[in-house]
């Protein structure tokens, strides 16, 4: 029988950000310093990290009120909790020194740009494995639902509390074979 290796993608994303992306930006730097100098470089650096404090922090504020303008309406504002989370990231990216990571940062911050990567990525999930999603409405309704890989297996079982201190009935146990001595 062939089982299928399912690969974590955890150590590759964690091997990624912490050796790629470091030398990577390093190698960057020497590009750009070789080119403008080092004082620009460093310039540079400050500005974006500048600019994209700022460009996050009028996001947020916007993506907050559009939130809270949903909530009021009674609607659920999952798109705003997307593009929150991706304004989070972006500001990570764009606080980490690097041309490479504002870069990333930047594109984070274009609103369409955002809603294709968060449909990619609910894509992906909903064809390699099982998404469960609850969701309650301020009026105490709940919703309900599951996506599931097609080729998943599922196994439903239940659970018997046996106690073994009772000496079985043999003569109602269709097992009664297995519980006499040879």
């Amino acid at each position: 029988m062939f089982y299928r290796r399912q690969v974590t993608i955890l150590p590759l994303i964690l091997f990624g950000l912490f050796v790629i992306i470091p030398i990577l930006e390093i190698a960057t730097f020497i590009q750009v310093g070789s080119v403008i100098g080092l004082p620009m470089t460093l310039l540079g650096i400050l500005l974006t990290a500048i600019i994209g404090a700022v460009l996050v922090r009028q996001q947020g504020f916007k993506v907050i009120n559009d939130a809270r303008e949903n909530l009021e309406q009674q609607k659920s504002p999952v798109e705003q909790v997307i593009h929150g989370v991706f304004i989070l990231i972006a500001g990570l990216l764009l606080l980490t020194p690097g041309f490479l990571t504002d870069t990333m940062g930047f594109l984070f911050l274009i609103p369409p740009l955002r809603l294709t990567i968060a449909r990619k990525i609910w894509l992906w999930m909903k064809n390699n494995g099982a998404i469960n999603i609850n969701a309650g409405t301020m009026s105490g309704n709940t919703r309900s639902s599951s996506y599931q890989r097609s080729d998943t297996t599922i196994i439903d079982g239940e659970v018997v509390e046996v106690d073994i201190s009772e000496k079985p009935d043999n003569s109602t146990n269709p097992n009664h074979r297995l519980n006499k001595p040879h």
